[in-house]
């Protein structure tokens, strides 16, 4: 079928809008009209280069949308179910048996290589160019720059039919990555204190997050007043200008000592590096932010020896299946408001929506598409 997509000829090359084909979905693959796709950064570093798609190809991985047709033995889903399309994942390694879909040891080849990554068809892609050539698709499991995505059914969160449908795409990956780090990750006890680095969209879910723990310091930490007036809102007990002050002080003298936590959202390597100093003993450094490829840091051996934990975190850990409707379920109880973070654009306007979210204009951007 011919689907209208954003394609990427090559490296830092510009979102140019084409007509393409698109397979019918094939065993245990879904096809998604999609409405919206959340505009990430991880978006952004793989047009730079820095995520290892092969290109030309389709990007786009927090899309939301309706199940147009099913594969051969799919049952999970059906014609016509609001859905988002989470993670993929193999379901038979022994991460996936653990529960823990995000680190899939098919993670690589299922984000990134462009192709199918299961069954039968795996190593094939669906997308071609009208004259027949080839193209990476599949990015994170559908490819969601696009009218049209092909996902695997195991990775569908179905949605229902009152939560807005163009909202809750960006659960997909970036919101849920935030929440997922306090929630899933960190799990603060009653007093404890988390600090959180950058005011983005991943750090203001992870506030947001962190107000529904008994965590009762929250520090958030930016350069941007703006963002940090959204910290405030969505749950920060303190905040810190770093640009301003000296944050690792002032994180000392907030929490009387060491944080108990703290969650590097910036991929700023001398963010990452402070972030290992602002927690003790005992304490912990979760890493979300995606630095450059090849970026390399620095930790002070004998401090990290005496009980220091630092852990990365990707996609909020744990499942699609379980994150996400709790998270819809916290935005119904007004418990987490990340439709206010959202502003929407028209499909012929992502490098608006990327302009906007690289200047902090826009907090998290959304294409409408279909």
């Amino acid at each position: 079928m011919k689907i209208e997509a954003l394609v990427v000829e090559e490296k830092n090359a510009p979102f140019v809008r084409e007509e393409l084909e698109l397979e019918q979905p094939g065993p245990g693959e879904v096809l998604v009209r999609v409405v919206a796709s959340g505009v990430c950064h991880t978006d952004a570093i793989t047009q730079a280069g820095d995520m290892p798609l092969p290109l030309p190809g389709v990007l786009g991985h927090e899309g939301s949308g309706v199940v147009e047709a099913v594969g051969e033995g799919v049952d999970s889903v059906a014609v016509g179910d609001h859905v988002i399309m989470g993670w993929p994942y193999c379901g038979q390694c022994r991460n996936c048996r653990r529960g823990e879909h995000r680190y899939c040891d098919l993670l690589g080849p299922a984000v990134a290589s462009g192709q199918r990554f299961i069954g039968p068809q795996a190593g094939t892609s669906a997308y071609s160019r009208v004259d027949g050539s080839t193209l990476s698709g599949h990015f994170f499991g559908q490819s969601s720059f696009a009218t049209y995505a092909l996902a695997n059914a195991n990775a569908l969160v179905t949605v229902d039919p009152e939560v807005p449908l163009e909202l809750v795409g960006v659960l997909a990956c970036g919101i849920t990555t935030g929440a997922g780090a306090i929630l899933n990750t960190a799990r603060p006890a009653a007093g404890e204190s988390v600090v959180i680095y950058g005011a983005g969209a991943v750090g203001l879910a992870a506030i947001m997050a962190a107000r529904n723990t008994p965590a009762t310091t929250i520090i958030a930490i930016d350069l941007h007043e703006s963002r940090l007036d959204l910290a405030t809102r969505y749950g920060a007990t303190h905040i810190i200008n770093s640009g301003r002050e000296n944050a690792l002080e002032r994180i000392l003298e907030i929490c009387g000592g060491p944080a108990d936590y703290a969650v590097d959202c910036t991929g700023v390597v001398a963010v990452i590096e402070e972030a290992a100093e602002a927690v003790g003993m005992l304490g912990t450094l979760i890493l979300i932010g995606g630095a450059p490829a090849e970026a390399r840091f620095s930790l002070d051996h004998q401090r990290t020896l005496w009980g220091k934990h630092v852990v990365g975190t990707l996609g909020g850990s744990g499942t699609s299946q379980d994150l996400i409707p709790a998270l819809i379920a916290l935005y119904q109880q007004g418990r987490f408001p990340f439709d206010e973070l959202v502003r929407y654009y028209d499909f012929d306007q992502v490098d608006q929506a990327f302009a906007d979210s690289k200047s902090g204009e826009t907090i998290k951007p959304v294409l409408r598409i279909g």
